[in-house]
C-alpha cells in the first residue's frame, strides 16, 4: 500500500523526525536517532570496473564453417538411415546407405582404367628395356611413355570419382583387390556434429545431391546481437555481452555495417569462449543480453532507491556528522535493481540507500510529492 501526504503532513512529519526546518542549500539535518523513523538506511556504494551499457535481444546462431548439409553424392534408394535427430556422430561415421546402380557405372570404369594402366605399363617397361638395348628408336619409346602416364591419370581420375561418390580409399583399393562391385553406398559424416535435421525417408529414391541430413559442430556459437542504430557508436568491438540468467559470455568481434530497415538496428556478432558451458543454448533460440564495456573511471553500483531525481539531473545523499550532503552524480548503466553511478566519490562513504524520497522532500523543501 501507498501512503500519499500532503504538505503540512510532510512537513509535520519530517519536523517531528528532527529535520532542519531550513536546512541550508545541498544539506540536510537529521540526527542520526531520527533516522529509522523515515525509513533512512545507509550503506557504502560498490565498486566495479565493468559498466552495463546496453540491453538488447539476441540470437543464438551456428558459425557457417560448423553447419553441413550432408548429401547423397548419387542418386538411388535409400537403404537405411542410421541416425536421428539430436544424435551425436562422429567424423566418418555411416549416417545412411543407399542402393545406387550408378555406383556401379563408375566402379567398373575405375577397374576398366586400371586394366588399361597395366597393360600400358608392361608396354612401358618393355619398350624401355628394347631404347636401352639399341633396338627401338627414341619416338616408340615417348609414345609407350605418353601412354603410361596418360593412363596413370586417367586411373587417378577414375579413383578420385568413386571417393567423391563416397567410397573411401580403403573400399578403392578393396575393390582394385577384389575386383567385386557393390550397389551400397556409405554416406558418412564429414564432422564430428550432432543431427540438427533430418531431411529424408528411408525406402525412398533420391536423385543426385539430395539433401539428407543437417548437422553442426555445436563447439562454438555466436550471438548475433541486435543494436539500436542510434546506440551503435557506443558499441566497441571486444565488449563483453552477458548472457541474462546465465552466466554466459561472449566477445562481440564484428559490429555489421547495414541498417535493417524492419526494425532500423544493426548486427553486432559476439563469439562464446570454448572454455564454458553452453550447453543450455539452442541454434535459433533468442534471448536478452547485457553488453558490458569495462570502466575507464571510478565507478559504483548502488541501489535505485539511493538516487532522487531532479529537473533532470541525478542525486545521493551522502552522511555527514549533521545529516547529510546531496552530491550530484551521473548513472552510467542499470542492471535490474541496480544502478552504476560515477561522481565525487572515493566509496567509503556512507550513503542513504532507503528513505531517499524523505530526504529528497526535505532537501526541495517539501516541493515534491513523493
Amino acid at each position: 500500500m501507498r501512503l500519499f501526504f500532503t504538505r503540512s503532513a510532510m512537513a509535520l512529519l519530517l519536523s517531528l523526525a528532527g529535520f532542519g526546518s531550513h536546512a541550508a542549500e545541498n544539506v540536510i539535518q537529521i540526527s542520526q536517532g531520527n533516522l529509522e523513523n523515515l525509513g533512512v538506511t545507509v550503506g557504502k556504494p560498490e565498486p566495479v570496473t565493468q559498466i552495463p551499457v546496453l540491453s538488447a535481444p539476441a540470437k543464438v546462431v551456428i558459425p557457417p564453417t560448423q553447419e553441413y548439409i550432408v548429401s547423397a553424392s548419387q542418386a538411388g534408394v535409400i537403404d537405411k538411415l542410421n541416425v536421428a535427430i539430436g544424435d551425436k556422430v562422429a567424423k566418418g561415421q555411416v549416417l545412411a546407405q543407399l542402393n545406387s546402380p550408378d555406383l556401379l557405372t563408375l566402379q567398373r570404369e575405375y577397374l576398366k582404367a586400371g586394366a588399361a594402366q597395366q597393360a600400358s605399363l608392361i608396354n612401358y617397361n618393355r619398350d624401355k628395356k628394347l631404347l636401352e638395348e639399341g633396338v627401338i628408336p627414341d619416338r616408340r619409346w615417348q609414345e609407350s611413355s605418353s601412354q603410361y602416364h596418360s593412363s596413370v591419370s586417367e586411373t587417378d581420375e577414375h579413383k578420385q570419382l568413386l571417393e567423391i561418390a563416397g567410397m573411401t580409399a580403403g573400399e578403392v583399393n578393396h575393390l582394385a583387390q577384389t575386383h567385386r562391385l557393390t550397389r551400397q553406398l556409405n554416406v558418412r559424416a564429414p564432422i564430428a556434429a550432432v543431427v540438427l535435421e533430418r531431411l529424408a525417408v528411408a525406402g525412398t529414391h533420391i536423385d543426385m545431391m539430395a539433401p539428407l541430413y543437417r548437422i553442426a559442430n555445436l563447439d562454438e556459437l555466436w550471438l548475433e546481437i541486435a543494436i539500436p542504430q542510434e546506440r551503435m557508436d557506443s558499441i566497441k568491438i571486444g565488449d563483453r555481452v552477458a548472457v541474462e540468467d546465465s552466466k554466459i559470455t561472449a566477445k562481440i568481434t564484428l559490429l555489421g555495417q547495414s541498417v535493417n530497415p524492419e526494425n532500423q538496428t544493426m548486427l553486432a556478432r559476439a563469439v562464446m569462449t570454448k572454455t564454458q558451458d553452453f550447453a543450455s543454448l539452442r541454434p535459433g533460440q533468442r534471448l536478452n543480453t547485457r553488453i558490458i564495456q569495462p570502466s575507464d573511471k571510478a565507478a559504483f553500483k548502488v541501489p535505485n532507491t539511493a538516487i532522487a531525481q531532479n529537473e533532470g539531473k541525478a542525486f545521493i545523499f551522502i552522511r555527514t556528522q549533521q545529516g547529510f550532503s546531496v552530491t550530484p552524480v551521473t548513472v552510467v548503466g542499470k542492471q535490474g535493481d541496480e544502478s552504476i553511478i560515477s561522481g565525487e566519490l572515493t566509496g567509503d562513504e556512507e550513503i542513504a540507500v532507503k528513505g531517499a524520497v524523505a530526504l529528497k522532500a526535505n532537501w526541495l523543501g517539501l516541493g515534491s510529492d513523493e
